[in-house]
C-alpha cells in the first residue's frame, strides 16, 4: 500500500488557528468536551428510541402507523449516531474515558461496531479525507463514482437517481455485510485493521448476536414475520438514508476537492489542515434545528480540524475558523441551507455520472 504524507514542514495556518481556538477556550473557561446541551440530547434521544421500540412491540398499530413509527425509530437511531455515538467515539463527549467508551457502544446497539468504525473514521477518513485509494468513505466504486479519478461505467449515467436507494440500504449493508468484510479480511479498504484484543472480538460477535435477537428474533416472535419485515425495512431505509446523506454533504459536493494515490508513495503539497479545509464543507450553519438533529455535523470543517472537541462548540469555533481562513486566503466552504447542499451533492453525482471525454476516445 502506498504511503501518503502531507507537507507540514512550513505549516503556518494550523498553528495559528490552534492558538486562536485555545485562547477561546481559556478566555471563556470552557472544557472542550460536551456540556448540558449534549447531555440533554442524550436524555431525549436514548429514551425516545427505547419508547418507540417497545411501543412497536407492545401496541397493535395499524399498518400505516406501524410503518411511520418504524421510520421514526430509524431517524431517531440515526440522530443517536450523530449526537451521542459520534462524539463518544471521538473521545469528545466527556473528559472521562469510560464514559466515551460506554456511549460509543451505542454504535453497536445500532448494529455497527465501534472498534472498526474508529479506525475507518477517526484514523483513515479524518487523516486522508477524500483521498481516492485510501479513504473508505469514497470507496464505493463501481456502484457509485464519487470523484473524477474513479473508473466510469455506463450505469453511472443514472447514479444521481439510484443513489437514493443505495443510501437507503446502506445501513443494512453496513450491519450485515461491510462490518464482516472488514472483520474477516482484517482490512478497512486497503489499510490493515489494527490488532483486536480478545475483548474486541467478544464485543463484535456479542453485539451482532444481540442485534439479531432484539431487531429480528424478538420482533418476529411478538408481531410476526410480515409486520416485522415491513417495520425493519422502513427503519433501515430511513436510518440509512439519513446517515448517508448527512455525511455525503460534507465531502462529496461541488465545493470540495479530491486527491488520488496510486501504487507509489506521494506527498500532498498542502499541510494537513489546509487539506481538510479544501476537502470538507459546512451546510446550514444558521439553522439551529438542523444543527440539533445532525449533532453539529453541518459544521464538518470545524469537526475535521478539531475532531476531539465536542460538536456543541462548533458554532462558536466556526467564526474563528472562517476568519482565519480569510486571513490566510483560503476558501471556507459553507452552504447556506441543507437543501442547497443536497442540490450541490446531486448535481455533483450527476456530473460524475457523465461519460468522461477520454473514455469516448
Amino acid at each position: 500500500m502506498a504511503k501518503v504524507s502531507f507537507n507540514n514542514k512550513n505549516a503556518l495556518f494550523f498553528p495559528s488557528l490552534k492558538a486562536s481556538v485555545e485562547e477561546y477556550f481559556q478566555t471563556n473557561n470552557l472544557k472542550k468536551t460536551g456540556n448540558f446541551q449534549l447531555y440533554l440530547k442524550t436524555i431525549v434521544l436514548l429514551p425516545a428510541a427505547v419508547l418507540l421500540y417497545v411501543s412497536l412491540l407492545v401496541f397493535p398499530f395499524h399498518a400505516a402507523a406501524g410503518i411511520a413509527l418504524s421510520a421514526l425509530l430509524g431517524f431517531v437511531l440515526a440522530c443517536i449516531g450523530f449526537n451521542v455515538m459520534h462524539d463518544a467515539c471521538h473521545g469528545s463527549y466527556s473528559t472521562k474515558g469510560w464514559v466515551n467508551d460506554t456511549l460509543g457502544l451505542t454504535l453497536n446497539a445500532l448494529g455497527g461496531n465501534a472498534f472498526i468504525w474508529k479506525q475507518k473514521h477517526n484514523i483513515i477518513h479524518h487523516t486522508y479525507t477524500n483521498v481516492d485509494g485510501i479513504d473508505d468513505d469514497i470507496a464505493k466504486s463501481p456502484i457509485m463514482r464519487q470523484c473524477s479519478t474513479q473508473t466510469w461505467v455506463p450505469m453511472h449515467r443514472i447514479q444521481h437517481i439510484y443513489v437514493v436507494l443505495v443510501y437507503g440500504i446502506s445501513s443494512f449493508a453496513w450491519v450485515f455485510i461491510m462490518d464482516f468484510v472488514k472483520y474477516l479480511s482484517r482490512k478497512v479498504y486497503k489499510t490493515p485493521l489494527q490488532n483486536m484484543k480478545a475483548s474486541d472480538h467478544l464485543v463484535f460477535w456479542g453485539s451482532k448476536v444481540l442485534y439479531v435477537v432484539f431487531y429480528i428474533a424478538l420482533p418476529i416472535w411478538v408481531v410476526g414475520v410480515q409486520s416485522w419485515l415491513i417495520g425493519f425495512i422502513s427503519m433501515h431505509l430511513v436510518m440509512g438514508f439519513t446517515l448517508a446523506i448527512v455525511f455525503q454533504l460534507a465531502h462529496v459536493v461541488e465545493e470540495t476537492t479530491f486527491e488520488v494515490v496510486g501504487e507509489d508513495d506521494m506527498v500532498i503539497e498542502n499541510e494537513w489542515a489546509i487539506h481538510q479545509i479544501k476537502t470538507t464543507a459546512n451546510f446550514a450553519p444558521e439553522d439551529k434545528v438542523v444543527s440539533w438533529f445532525v449533532g453539529g455535523l453541518n459544521y464538518q470543517v470545524e469537526h475535521h480540524l478539531f475532531p476531539r472537541i465536542s460538536h456543541v462548540h462548533y458554532p462558536a469555533l466556526s467564526k474563528i475558523v472562517e476568519a482565519k481562513c480569510k486571513e490566510f486566503g483560503l476558501q471556507y466552504n459553507s452552504m447556506p441551507t441543507m437543501m442547497s447542499a443536497v442540490r450541490s451533492h446531486f448535481r455533483f453525482m450527476r456530473m460524475l455520472g457523465m461519460k468522461p471525454v477520454a473514455a469516448t476516445a
